[in-house]
């Protein structure tokens, strides 16, 4: 008799082994010759050798589906057994132009024209630039982008970047060291992490800065070699700002920028960074320029409204 134990890194046990222990139970029902224990983080399996290594084998194959598709159900487990190499493919019905899938299981996908032509120029193209209004998923749909890429080992880290200009407001007057003035305002940047990795492991990540989020002022002086960054807000750099930022792409790196040209938040006297970058990286081959509008927006359906009236405003002005 054998015995072997394997731990789940990084993964809560309570949803990877279900209600109920469901799939310790399930394991057990596949493999009845062994003895299967789970504790806190830990499954030993006891048995025949042979046995064992089949064990630890389809184990690890539930573990690599569980961490790209944040879910495992008695279907997927019933997949693995009867047809591993649909298991292997992930090709499960209506998912099989998923991006990411959610911490509940649900596939994220592009939903929109300009959402699916930043997903396809994403595939030919190193440096993407998406500008529009707000909620047209922008930004959501780059960080699944960089997510799938991670999952994948495309990449080795994702780098989540904004720069820190105020709307209005003053960090200086908000309580706390710079972290604690910092991280509200990069909080939509964690929001969309939070959606699709779930916390044990978006926490080591972020520990061993596999995924680094942080105010573009501390890009100066690296070199982000295969890596995945998104710098959010873009309008609001400056232009020497962004051309630091350009600069810092790597061997096998890939960059998108997002922004909203309407909502440029710095000093009158500084132009945006950002409508530069438009003007005169639009033509260079490997850089794609997407141009969303309130079509692709996808939040609550008076947003849509609310942008089209603000338009129709500045254009009166």
């Amino acid at each position: 008799m054998v015995e072997k134990i394997i731990e789940l890194e990084n993964i809560d046990p309570k949803i990877f082994f279900g209600a109920n222990n469901m799939l310790v139970d399930e394991l057990r029902n596949y493999f009845p010759k062994l003895k299967v224990i789970a504790r806190g983080n830990e499954i030993k399996a006891m048995g025949n050798k042979d046995e064992v290594e089949i064990f630890e084998r389809k184990l690890n194959e539930l573990i690599d589906f569980f961490e790209k598709h944040n879910r495992i159900e008695k279907e997927d487990i019933e997949r693995l057994f009867s047809d591993p190499e649909a298991m292997k493919s992930a090709a499960l019905k209506g998912s099989d132009d998923a991006l990411v899938f959610s911490t509940s299981g649900k596939p994220i996908r592009a939903r929109t024209v300009n959402q699916f032509r930043l997903v396809d120029d994403y595939r030919v193209n190193d440096l993407l630039i998406a500008v529009g209004p707000a909620g047209t998923g922008k930004t959501y749909t780059a960080i699944a982008l960089a997510v799938m890429a991670l999952k994948n080992k495309q990449v080795k880290r994702i780098v989540l970047t904004r720069p820190a200009v105020e709307a209005g407001e003053r960090l200086g007057f908000l309580p706390g060291d710079l972290k604690e003035k910092l991280d509200p305002y990069l909080q939509p940047l964690y929001d969309a992490l939070k959606d699709m990795i779930h916390f044990r492991k978006l926490e080591a990540w972020l520990e061993d800065g596999t995924i680094q989020i942080s105010p573009l002022a501390y890009m100066r002086g690296r070199t982000l070699e295969q890596s995945f960054v998104i710098l959010d807000e873009a309008q609001n750099t400056t232009i020497s700002q962004l051309k630091m930022f350009l600069t810092r792409m790597g061997v096998n790196s890939k960059f998108i920028m997002t922004g909203d040209i309407t909502q440029i938040d710095l000093p009158e006297k500084r132009k945006s960074g950002l409508l530069q970058a438009i003007r005169i990286l639009k033509d260079i081959e490997g850089i794609s320029v997407i141009e969303f509008d309130e079509r692709d927006i996808v939040r609550h359906k008076l947003v849509k409204d609310i942008v089209k009236a603000y338009d129709t405003e500045q254009e009166k002005e």
